[in-house]
């Protein structure tokens, strides 16, 4: 499920520096994007080793020269292979998502997205997970978040 909506790395493209959202993006790309931010970077085989139901070779690389075109990706050549990376930043990417998710699911609720992760992983929650957990509510208390 992708979750990038809002996100707008820039184009060389069509006017130098027009803004273009993921969540314009089609089922395929979005999926390509999803396997690239996860791996950190990946060439075409790649990519096409984890598509589901998988394309032809040919059709992931020129989806991957789309993406680049469209500004969403970057690449550098290693050898005879192009190898692409992700042009905005993961961290602003994780986050946007979590609005995205929080807003569209919990009613921008951020308690209830909490209560439904814990709920979820409440049987693979560690000691320091609950530990960071606490810290994390402690410091949204002293910052006048909860009274």
């Amino acid at each position: 499920m992708w979750l990038w909506a809002g996100l707008a790395p820039r184009t060389a493209r069509e006017g130098g520096m027009k803004k273009t959202g993921l969540e314009h993006l089609g089922r395929r790309e979005r999926q390509i994007m999803e396997i690239i931010y996860r791996r950190g970077r990946a060439n075409a085989a790649e990519v096409l080793a984890d598509l589901p139901d998988p394309p032809t070779y040919t059709a992931v690389r020129g989806m991957l020269r789309l993406l680049e075109s469209k500004g969403h990706l970057r690449h550098e050549q290693e050898g005879a292979r192009y190898v692409y990376f992700p042009t905005a930043d993961p961290d602003r990417i994780s986050k946007s998502a979590v609005r995205h998710l929080v807003r569209t699911f919990f009613d921008n609720s951020a308690s209830s997205a909490v209560a439904a992760m814990v709920g979820l992983y409440e049987d693979h929650l560690t000691d320091a997970d609950i530990q960071k957990l606490e810290k994390l509510i402690d410091r949204a208390r002293s910052k006048g978040g909860a009274s």
